[in-house]
């Protein structure tokens, strides 16, 4: 009895869909995680960008036109002339030192990246989870409806029979009424859960991206969970995404402050230049002029207004406040785990109070109906019975699904909800290959996808 009311929907193995089957759909086609794992590519090009400090910068002009001239010759003559001028050079320019800005740019970018990765884990952490949850949903409410349905089954056979007993002039009308009126409740109670059902199957297909079929019963996942509450904190404090993501952040913003210093420093660039021009001035008595250069440039600042004095003391604060919110998130994620610990043995409780309450009440329902065939009870007895009895097998079968939900949402506390962990049968997205992908490239359009 206990498992009936949640196994009601479930088929064999081999012909349902499993949770484990579920999340690997998710995990593969989910808009929100796809989305995020774009975020992620995107994110990894800051680092070339920044690693093009250190490389050098050409440029290539090219300038041409038709030029009319008219000169007055001191005998007061006239030359009139027309020229076609063009000009073409090439510029070479090479940083040797920014005040350390391009390796501490360079520094933030990669902290950045690893930041960004967290905050994937974290995001894939929440897609998991809203997947398990919009599963067991599903089939927490296709139980439901079975069990109203056969709740709606039992209250018309108790009107036929009350109705036979009013012909036969063993009840009054006052019984048949009752027994009509909770016939009615039954029918309300039941186009609920219809309702509640197609509202889960709905959002199963948002998270999952294909509505659902026959599905399997789930199990809790306790044996990938620590044995204790304290090892669960420890665990949380060390490896959640986010507050390894926050970890990041704060090393990011103390990069940072080196990078607002560097505005203070000199800098120094070497740069070459060579060019070729025609046609400049008929007057010069030169037909093409060609010129090359090279030579050093260092710049020192003196006075800026306040501006990178200012600057500096802004990620100071910025500093300041990534470890205020380090310390928030932690304090989060201990919040988080101790509040999952909590529900998850809860739900276990819960559980096993309400298998007992199903037995019970099933004893009693038929205990009441022998008495009502009996004449010892009436029939409004039988019919609060029987309503104890649904409650109760919806109360087990909520019970029940919250047991699952809480036990991956403890895994998912802790930071230990992926696909590793779970074992699903997917490659895991591994961001570091696209970061490889493009960290030392010079130059190319085309992501590595080829978009």
């Amino acid at each position: 009895m206990a498992l009936g009311a949640w196994l009601a929907m479930a088929v064999s193995s081999a012909q349902a869909e499993n949770l484990s089957e579920a999340l690997v759909k998710a995990y593969q086609t989910n808009p929100l995680l796809n989305a995020e794992r774009a975020r992620q590519r995107a994110t990894d090009e800051n680092v070339p960008q920044a690693l093009a400090g250190y490389r050098p910068q050409i440029i290539a002009s090219l300038s041409a036109g038709l030029q009319a001239v008219r000169n007055t010759l001191p005998d007061n003559s006239l030359q009139n002339g027309s020229l076609t001028p063009w000009t073409v050079g090439v510029t070479v320019k090479q940083m040797l030192f920014d005040g350390f800005r391009t390796a501490n740019n360079v520094r933030a970018s990669e902290l950045q990246v690893r930041s960004g990765r967290e905050a994937l884990r974290n995001v894939g952490q929440g897609v998991l989870l809203d997947a398990i949850t919009a599963y067991t949903n599903v089939l927490a409410n296709q139980a439901l409806v079975e069990a109203q349905r056969s709740n709606v089954t039992f209250l018309r056979e108790t009107l036929n029979i009350t109705q036979r007993r009013l012909s036969a002039g063993d009840v009054t009308p006052t019984d048949t009424a009752q027994a009509e009126a909770r016939l009615n409740r039954g029918l309300a109670d039941l186009n609920a859960a219809e309702v509640n059902l197609a509202v889960s199957q709905a959002t199963y297909a948002q998270v999952i991206g294909q509505s659902p079929a026959r599905l399997n019963a789930p199990d809790p996942i306790d044996r990938l969970l620590p044995g204790n509450r304290e090892d669960a904190i420890a665990q949380a404090q060390k490896q959640h995404p986010a507050v390894m993501a926050a970890s990041f952040d704060v090393d990011v913003a103390s990069t940072v402050v080196r990078i607002a210093e560097g505005g203070l420093l000199p800098t120094l660039s070497l740069q070459g230049s060579a060019s070729r021009a025609t046609d400049t001035d008929t007057t010069l008595g030169t037909k093409r002029t060609d010129q090359a250069s090279i030579g050093g440039q260092l710049v020192a600042p003196v006075y800026d207004g306040g501006v990178a004095a200012s600057q500096t003391r802004q990620a100071k604060q910025v500093v300041t406040q990534s470890r205020q919110v380090l310390d928030q998130i932690r304090n989060q994620s201990r919040t988080a785990v101790v509040g999952a610990w909590a529900a998850n043995v809860g739900a276990k409780v819960a559980v096993s109070a309400a298998e007992s309450e199903v037995r019970a009440a099933t004893v009693a329902l038929d205990g009441v109906r022998r008495e009502a065939q009996g004449g010892q009870r009436t029939t409004v007895d039988v019919l609060n019975a029987q309503q104890d009895l649904v409650a109760a097998k919806a109360r087990l079968i909520g019970a029940q699904r919250d047991r699952v939900v809480a036990s991956y949402t403890l895994l998912s506390a802790i930071g230990r909800l992926d696909v590793k962990t779970l074992g699903l049968n997917t490659p895991d997205y591994l961001p570091e290959v696209h970061y490889h992908q493009v960290r030392d490239a010079w130059h190319g359009l085309r992501t590595p996808s080829g978009q």
